[in-house]
Formats: C-alpha cells, structure tokens, sequence
C-alpha cells in the first residue's frame, strides 16, 4: 500500500532494499579507480572506510497473487567477505547501520542483509539497533529454497530420496538443524553428522521423537557422508571439510555455509558428483535490477527473494535476524513467496547457473 516517506515527505510505493558488498579486492579495484595500485590489504582498509552507495534502482516487481508492485534499491557496501567476517563486530555493525539509514533515506521499509553482512556478527541483531527500518538476513528463504534445490538435483539424478539417506553436516548449528528437522517432517532417511558428541545427540533425540524413518548420528565427517547420495553442507569452518574421495558416486552435494565447505577441487576432480549451492529464484513480475549481479534477468537469490516477499505481504518486521533460523519461519515465508509468485527455477554452483546439460553430463560421468 502507498506510504509517506517521513524523510521526504513524499507518498510512494512499499520498497526494499538489499546490500550487495565486494566478494573480493578485484571487485572493488574494477569500481574505484584510483585503488588499483595499491596493495590488496591497503584497498581493503580504504575502501571499508567510504560510505554506503546506491547501486541501482530495482522495478518491475509484482505479485502474482494479488498484482502489488513493489520497488527497490540495491545499496553497494565497499567491503570484502574476508574483511566483513575478520574486522570488529562493532565497526561492521555500524556499516550495515550506515547501509540501512541510506535505505530509510531511500524510502525502504524492509532491507536484507546480503551474502556475508548476513554472515558477519550476530547476524543483524547488533546492527538494527537505532534504525526505523526492519531487517532480514533471508537465511529462512535460502533453507527452504535449498531443500527444494536439493529436491530437483536429486531427481535430474536419479536418487531416490525415498530411500536414500540424506546427510547433513552441520546438524547441530540452526541453519543445519533446521534443515534436518524439516527432512525428518518430510519423512526422510537422515544422517546427522556434527563436532560435538553431546549436541548431535540432542539432535538426534528431538528428531526421534517425529521421525520413524532412519536416523543416525556421526562425529567424523567422513564416515558420515560415505554412503549418502545426497549431502547438505551447513557448517562455520572456515576451510573445506570434505574431501572429494569421500563422496560417493552420482551423489547430490548442497553447499549451503559460507565460507563454502566444498572446494572447487571437488568439481574438478569428481565429474561424477553435481555440486550446487542452493536454487535459482524466478522473480515474479517484470523485474528490472538496474544491474547485472551474475544472475539472469529476472532471476534473484534466495535472500533477495525473502526481502522482496516480506514487503509484497506487507510484514514490515525483522523476519529473520541472528544465528538462529526457526522452522517456523522456514515454512511460513516458503508459503508467503508461494503465494506472490516465488519459484525455484533452476540450480547454481560456484556462482554459475547450471545448465541442463551440464547435470546430464555429471549423471553420465563414469
């Protein structure tokens, strides 16, 4: 519904913002010219220290449900992934403030925290004190559009998830957790695989007591996904923990962490094994990003999505904010993107979406 903006006094329609930030120095050195020189640790410190931007103007946004058309903004954040996961909690905290005041100046009711200012901190919980305007990390979209990513992998596959078991490593964090309990809720066969002995067995016994299905819980990493042909990947740790003679053949592997546990060696020496990190969202409407992000037109990531469907529902609220992502919230905003027109429609790897063409030719690799 159309608002007034107290900044400017201005009526306009509902609008979100989303945060795009520098994966890594090349990223920033291409926009910043004069920084091209300068050693890579100099141009990180330069560059955290300018000022949020707007990067492009987002239209075309509308909902299938019911016609609302929504516009945005993308805020660019001058900051690397290693530099937003390595600087103060603080310092990072007040730069995704910083970000968010330009998206109220803006007019956006709701702002989700992109790739690793989702990561970094508490997760927005620090971040949002002192702004008028509600955040999100879009982590409860991005599981749900993960299991449905894992979904369609497995059936371009050929894996039965009806009787295969599904791995999850990492059971034991909330992304993880979540995961698994929703898996265990579908009736799936599943393979809890986590560092501490005492944790994964909680998990293990919250899940028994929904579950009939099979449910067994690991320590070791290895002798947890042996024998899985379908693996979700949710950990903290900062280097891959899987190696590629661990997997076995025609398996299925979602990388949902980031920092990613899959390296790209994995790929490279295993032909046989579709690695993907979550689904390809179509984007309802005729939407127009006003750049391009490395996906194709009219496509978004999960996160992305979750921002724009709180705001074609109307719930100005923090939706999910911190470490934690409740299954609640996973199921209650796969139903709210459902209903505007959010669909999964296809599956990346490596930042890349993945062709047909390419799983077929995994699934015939000896």
């Amino acid at each position: 519904m159309p608002w007034k903006n107290r900044f400017t006094g201005d009526v306009t329609v509902d609008s979100f913002a989303f945060i795009i930030h520098a994966m890594e120095v090349g990223d920033i050195k291409k926009r910043i010219k004069p920084l091209r020189y300068l050693p890579d640790s100099w141009v990180e410190r330069l560059a955290s220290r300018r000022k949020p931007f707007v990067l492009s103007h987002v239209n075309g946004v509308r909902s299938q449900f019911n016609g609302k058309k929504i516009k945005g903004w993308f805020v660019g954040l001058p900051m690397t992934s290693r530099a937003l996961i390595t600087y103060p909690p603080d310092f990072v905290a007040e730069k995704i403030r910083q970000c968010g005041r330009l998206a109220q100046e803006q007019g956006a009711q709701v702002m989700g925290l992109g790739a690793f200012t989702s990561v970094a901190g508490d997760g927005g919980i620090t971040a949002r004190e002192g702004l008028d305007i509600a955040l999100t990390t879009g982590n409860s979209y991005t599981v749900a559009t993960a299991l449905e990513a894992l979904r369609i992998a497995c059936q371009k596959m050929d894996i039965d998830l009806e009787e295969e078991s599904v791995a999850v490593v990492g059971a034991t964090g909330s992304i993880g957790k979540a995961c698994a309990l929703i898996l265990s809720r579908q009736g799936k066969n599943i393979r809890l695989v986590g560092r501490d002995p005492e944790k994964t067995q909680q998990v293990l016994k919250e899940i028994r007591k929904i579950s009939g299905n099979r449910i067994s819980a690991h320590t070791d990493v290895e002798e947890g996904i042996r024998g899985a042909r379908a693996i979700i990947t949710v950990t903290s740790a900062v280097e891959s923990i899987v190696k590629p003679d661990w997997i076995e053949q025609k398996a299925v592997v979602c990388d949902v962490s980031r920092p990613r546990n899959i390296a790209e060696e994995v790929v490279r020496v295993r032909r046989d094994v579709l690695v993907i990190e979550g689904g390809v969202v179509d984007v309802p409407g005729d939407p127009d990003f006003g750049m391009d992000f490395g996906y194709p037109p009219g496509k978004s990531y999960a996160c992305m999505a979750e921002t724009m469907a709180l705001v074609l529902e109307e719930r100005y609220e923090n939706f999910t904010l911190g470490k934690e992502v409740k299954v609640e919230k996973v199921e209650e905003i796969e139903r709210i993107a459902s209903k505007h027109g959010f669909r999964v429609s296809g599956l990346r790897g490596f930042g890349k979406e993945l062709t047909d063409e390419e799983i077929e030719k995994i699934r015939k690799a000896r």
